[in-house]
């Protein structure tokens, strides 16, 4: 793709973040989303290839979808109440318009169109999906977080949790597995967002870092199928034994990151005595800590038949990025700090 027109599409990505983040009105907050699904197509399809068209389609139709509905319902919102404003919403409104945004985040039951997206498209694009794509609409839901049903939020987290567990451990193509873990942070968030939008906060930050330290790592050693992770160690032994542990910090293992926001969300859940809540999700988490063991399994403990047994001179040279280093270390390394991020939010 021309630099020009690639750069002219992300600074595209960035205003309509930008725009929707800094809207108190619901027909700016449309704009900047709209703005957002139209400017990544082109990126998407930066590849001509028949899957990037396909996903691209699929993205483009699912999208249009959601922003109808967001659309539809503050329109009758504005009708009902008479304003704009973002948290002026009324009940029946405010439901469409919730279930629109976590349409537009991936959330199950509404995640078909995540895995089959972000299998077609290429490494750095999935990681612009995977992160940048998912602020505006889980701003907007952070705003409205107060007025969300309670009954909506939990049924749909428990039902992403369970999907992004279950879906992701018959997969292979690492970009499925990281879109159904995806769907499985996302369930986190949500379950968690009416009794604490700080803690949903916080965890949507480490899930931002998390993933793309992962997508990132994939990126240097060009790997998309789990059959490519596992002679990785020939191409890069120090990349590929922090890629391994990035994976067990979003499983939520301690002592790393991601074991930081699981164990809050936990607490927080036992404190407004949902108990039984608690339980349910960190047996169902149990099902994705299945297949990101796995993936540290094939990369650390098996040895395929066509890894070279040679010295360092003839390993094949990769990119020493120091954006890599510092994310991988994010990635692994604040826990210690927790108190301290979440003091500052």
């Amino acid at each position: 793709m021309n630099p020009l027109a690639l750069t002219i599409f992300l600074l595209s990505l960035a205003t309509g973040t930008t725009i929707t983040l800094a809207s108190h009105h619901w027909l700016l907050a449309w704009i900047g989303l709209e703005i957002n699904t139209l400017a990544i197509i082109p990126i998407m399809t930066k590849i001509p290839h028949p899957r990037a068209v396909e996903a691209a389609t699929k993205y483009f139709l699912t999208q249009a979808t959601a922003s109808a509905l967001v659309l539809f319902s503050s329109l009758i919102n504005a009708w009902q109440v008479g304003e704009w404003n973002i948290s002026a919403l009324t009940n029946l409104p405010m439901n469409v318009l919730s279930i629109a945004l976590m349409m537009k985040l991936g959330l199950a039951p509404l995640h078909f169109w995540m895995p089959e997206v972000l299998q077609g498209i290429s490494l750095s694009t999935g990681l612009i999906l995977s992160t940048w794509q998912k602020i505006a609409p889980m701003a907007l839901l952070l705003q409205i977080s107060h007025l969300v049903n309670l009954n909506l939020l939990t049924i749909m987290g428990l039902t992403s949790i369970l999907v992004g567990g279950w879906g992701g451990i018959a997969q292979t193509q690492l970009r499925k597995i990281i879109a159904f873990s995806s769907i499985g942070h996302l369930g986190w968030m949500i379950i968690i967002m009416k009794y604490s939008p700080q803690l949903t906060l916080f965890n949507f930050l480490l899930y931002i870092l998390m993933t793309a330290s992962m997508f990132i790592s994939l990126m240097v050693i060009s790997a998309t199928k789990m059959s490519e992770i596992s002679t990785s160690w020939s191409k890069a032994p120090a990349l590929t034994a922090t890629t391994v542990l990035i994976l067990l910090s979003l499983a939520g293992l301690p002592p790393l990151t991601g074991f930081a926001p699981k164990l809050l969300i936990i607490l927080e859940l036992v404190k407004q005595n949902s108990t039984l809540l608690a339980t349910m999700i960190m047996l169902a988490s149990l099902l994705s800590l299945f297949f990101y063991l796995r993936l540290a399994y094939i990369v650390t403990l098996t040895l395929p038949p066509n890894t070279p047994n040679s010295l360092a001179p003839w390993r094949t040279p990769t990119k020493s990025l120091p954006l890599t280093a510092i994310m991988n270390t994010l990635a692994l390394i604040l826990l210690p700090l927790t108190p301290t991020l979440i003091n500052l939010m």
